[in-house]
């Protein structure tokens, strides 16, 4: 019994030191080595200080900001210790009465938009941490935020579309807009 026994437990002990700590270690060295920003957390940084992460969505509700996509984590939105979608469905009522108060509260911060709100503006992701919207919601949101920092519309328009990111490699996903990059871009510049 020892005979078998003893060299179970010394590859035990060796594949456990391999996969448990020699593995993970090298992945995370080669990780901070080739791919230095994004193992750190893809920070953004002003002033020598974080501001946030260009991969987690943040809550602005000052109109003079561009506001992201809604989310559905708790007990915070935008918590990135528990990402989750609402899991709500489209018939749900929760969901309607969600959507519906985000109508009105678009509404009241820009009553004389006309435009069709994006569904992006007004639904959650499916990680409820996306730090994206649309362009047509940041198109959308132009004329709140240009009269709010005392913008020129057409300006800011064309300070959004500079900030549009195209889909990943041209093929995968859609056309994006990075709110927080968006927002610091305004702040600076002002």
């Amino acid at each position: 019994m020892r005979a078998t026994l003893r060299p179970l437990l010394v590859l035990f002990a060796v594949l456990t030191a391999l996969t448990g700590v020699v593995y993970p270690l090298l992945v995370t060295g080669i990780g901070k080595l080739a791919f230095a920003k994004q193992a750190s957390g893809s920070l953004v940084m002003r002033n020598n200080q974080v501001v946030g992460s260009s991969l987690i969505g943040q809550s602005f509700q000052d109109p003079k900001y561009f506001w992201g996509r809604l989310s559905a984590t708790t007990p915070m939105p935008n918590n990135a210790a528990s990402s989750t979608a609402s899991n709500l469905g489209p018939t749900n009522p929760a969901l309607v009465d969600a959507v519906k108060a985000r109508i009105d509260q678009l509404k009241a911060a820009d009553p004389g938009n006309s435009l069709p709100i994006p569904v992006d503006l007004v639904t959650a992701s499916g990680s409820g941490l996306d730090p994206h919207i649309s362009p047509a919601a940041a198109l959308y949101q132009v004329a709140r935020v240009a009269r709010a920092r005392n913008l020129d519309p057409a300006a800011l328009s064309r300070r959004v579309l500079d900030h549009v990111e195209a889909p990943q490699w041209g093929i995968f996903g859609e056309a994006r807009v990075n709110v927080l990059m968006l927002n610091l871009e305004l702040d600076r510049a002002q």
